[in-house]
């Protein structure tokens, strides 16, 4: 039994580094390098923009969409210039509350003394995209019976023919 047990949770983690686990808590072993997370409500909208202090020069900005999140991570050393941007921002936009996936898109970046994280909230509500396949809801007019609409038609006269025994 133990060493099932400890064949799974090795198998587990592992699964866990490959794909990557991020969340505002930093995943399931935080440390200071780990990943960052915001969120973007519609209520709060995000917009997170990087600095090169050197410059003063945007490096980075996006508007997050309400609904998402963006999470990103820097990797020291992996950048293309080994003075100018010794380092390698990974970042990915995932939909809201993903604790883990791939960080696929990448820039190369200040080293850490020479770069800032800027948070800002956009001043108006932004709405998230309507999903293709969510069913209507159930007071709008493509939802409702023929005896509800403007046009009417006939009530179902539906009887209850039996009570049905919950206590079984």
């Amino acid at each position: 039994m133990t060493k099932r047990i400890s064949t799974g949770f090795i198998a587990l983690t592992i699964a866990m580094f490959i794909t990557g686990c991020h969340t505002p808590a930093g995943g399931i072993m935080p440390y200071t390098g780990g990943s960052n997370t915001y969120f973007s409500y519609e209520t709060r909208p995000v917009t997170i923009t990087i600095i090169d202090l050197r410059t003063n020069e945007k490096i980075f900005s996006m508007n997050v969409p309400p609904g998402k999140q963006l999470t990103f991570d820097f990797k020291e050393g992996l950048g293309d210039d080994p003075v100018y941007n010794p380092d390698l921002m990974r970042y990915e936009v995932f939909a809201m509350r993903t604790n883990s996936g791939k960080l696929r898109n990448s820039l190369t970046v200040p080293p850490a003394n020479a770069r800032r994280i800027d948070v800002s909230y956009r001043e108006n509500y932004e709405y998230r995209d309507v999903i293709s396949d969510t069913q209507l809801r159930a007071d709008q007019i493509m939802n409702q019976p023929e005896w509800w609409t403007p046009n009417g038609g006939p009530i179902p006269r539906q009887r209850i023919t039996r009570v049905p025994d919950y206590d079984k």
